[in-house]
């Protein structure tokens, strides 16, 4: 697939105006509406504004074009449950205690103990609303006896949530898969009639929100489900993208939803490696719901008082698509697994078509809306993301911090090749410590974006010092490598290790 050249800024346009001491001024005294768009397992490299000339993305395109594109944002972990941990926490995914995706029978969940982001704004007079995935629990339909969820943690209205295992491909209502006997989500109506599809009616959802509560403030959760495996679009889109581009070979041999179909082998391509036409419907029904938002919010005059925050959870699943340049994927420590796309737009407040090139991550989130709506922290909840406010006054201004850190103990390799590691950028350098093997991996991203040339050898000092930063984290806040998560002990081995 062709990307074009979305490494060189953008021109700035218009100029940024003050938005006051701690972060941004709410227009004319009022509370800003805060609205979080998460995609599930998309890719950097999915979207129109971010190079992809396949992928159909206009709206999420245009909020960039009234916004800020960042070039350098990160998940604090490669895969789902961890990310949406930091989201609405503000903290290393290790300070939670989630550092991988929840099983469906898992007893951890996210500790009601913690003051979430949405418990803060309302506090502070926001009415909440929740659309689509959660992940931060295990189902009690599964047997986890701590099943915990987002009405829990500050959250007044939440629909199209799962109540069991997700994942599964059945994106129509009735939202059953194959022969199981109930259906994975809370929903049980067809708002939008037979074949309803679950994107359009998260969308939906997230609009009749918006017109609920459109006299007093909000913070809107939309939190796709898609375009996770099993891929499933919505059938007159995939035949669109089927039209506009022959589908790659498919990774899989045996696909489901084509055995149901009474099909051998992959001929509806929803495991193509390239141009997944699935994939591609499944981005562009996300595109069509921030459509919708940015009309509903002109059509009550909130555009201009309304923060909005597109991103991801994590990098895009390697079997179906490709995170080129990045390496990796998702469920990896390189590039393609944790930078993420993500634009911020607050139309009439914040600069408009520019690119920020700043390091953000996003766990950042917590204390940078706290920042936007001008809200104390809680001194109960420990704050490890830093507000980047100043960053969206002038997107060329430098954060307070150079360094970001991850911890990603596993048992055993992710089905998806990830493996148990850790991985600290300081600058422009990257190093990985693999906990299962104790290889050191140093890259410069400046010159190296692919990742292709490991200085770890040519450049020991260097890499030392960063592995002495990495440990020194962990041991200053009491992370720990399982034993069951590595295979050598990491105080002892040094930098030095060749493989032996």
């Amino acid at each position: 697939m062709k990307r074009r050249d979305f490494l060189k800024n953008a021109a700035l346009g218009s100029a940024a105006v003050s938005l006051g001491l701690l972060g941004c001024k709410p227009q004319a005294g009022k509370k800003p509406n805060i609205i979080y768009i998460m995609a599930d397992d998309l890719g950097w490299a999915e979207l129109g504004c971010y190079g992809n000339d396949f992928n159909e993305t206009p709206h999420i395109d245009t909020l960039a074009t009234h916004g800020i594109r960042f070039t350098q944002a990160y998940a604090p972990a490669p895969v789902c449950s961890p990310t949406r941990a930091s989201v609405l926490t503000g903290q290393f995914p290790a300070r939670v205690g989630i550092t991988d995706y929840l099983r469906p029978e898992a007893d951890e969940a996210l500790s009601t103990a913690h003051v979430t982001i949405a418990e803060m704004l309302k506090r502070n007079g926001y009415t909440n609303g929740m659309v689509g995935k959660w992940h931060l629990s295990g189902y009690a339909i599964h047997g986890s006896k701590n099943e915990v969820r987002a009405e829990d943690h500050g959250f007044d209205e939440v629909f199209c949530t799962e109540i069991k295992g997700v994942g599964n491909g059945a994106n129509f209502h009735p939202y059953v898969f194959r022969d199981q006997k109930m259906r994975w989500l809370s929903t049980e109506d067809a708002r939008l009639g037979e074949g309803e599809y679950l994107t359009d009616r998260m969308n939906l959802e997230a609009v009749d929100f918006i017109d609920r509560n459109s006299e007093k403030p909000f913070f809107l959760y939309l939190s796709h489900f898609a375009p996770h495996t099993i891929l499933n679009g919505r059938p007159d889109l995939v035949e669109k993208y089927r039209q506009k581009h022959a589908p790659g070979p498919s990774e899989r041999d045996t696909c489901y939803l084509c055995q149901d179909a009474g099909f051998e082998g992959d001929p509806m391509n929803h495991w193509a490696m390239d141009h997944n036409p699935h994939l591609a419907a499944m981005i562009e029904t996300i595109d069509d719901g921030v459509g919708m938002i940015v009309e509903k919010l002109k059509a009550h005059d909130l555009l201009e008082n309304t923060v909005i925050i597109f991103t991801s959870d994590n990098g895009g699943e390697h079997n179906v698509t490709s995170n080129a340049p990045l390496r990796g994927a998702k469920s990896q420590l390189y590039e393609g697994g944790i930078r993420e796309p993500m634009i911020a737009s607050w139309l009439g407040t914040l600069p408009q078509n520019t690119t920020c090139d700043e390091v953000v991550n996003i766990l950042d989130f917590y204390p940078t809306i706290l920042d936007l709506v001008q809200i104390e922290p809680d001194k109960n909840q420990l704050l490890d993301g830093v507000s980047f406010a100043t960053v969206l006054r002038n997107p060329t201004t430098k954060l307070d911090r150079d360094t970001n850190y991850w911890h990603y103990p596993l048992e055993k390799k992710h089905f998806l090749e990830g493996r148990s590691a850790g991985a600290i950028r300081k600058g422009d350098w990257k190093l990985i410590e693999f906990f299962d093997t104790g290889e050191l991996e140093l890259y410069n991203l400046k010159d190296d974006i692919g990742e292709s040339q490991n200085l770890a050898e040519s450049q020991p000092e260097r890499a030392a010092s960063l592995l002495a930063m990495l440990r020194e984290w962990r041991r200053s806040n009491n992370i720990t490598i399982p034993e069951n998560c590595k295979d050598y002990d990491p105080t002892v081995r040094d930098h030095t290790w060749q493989g032996e």
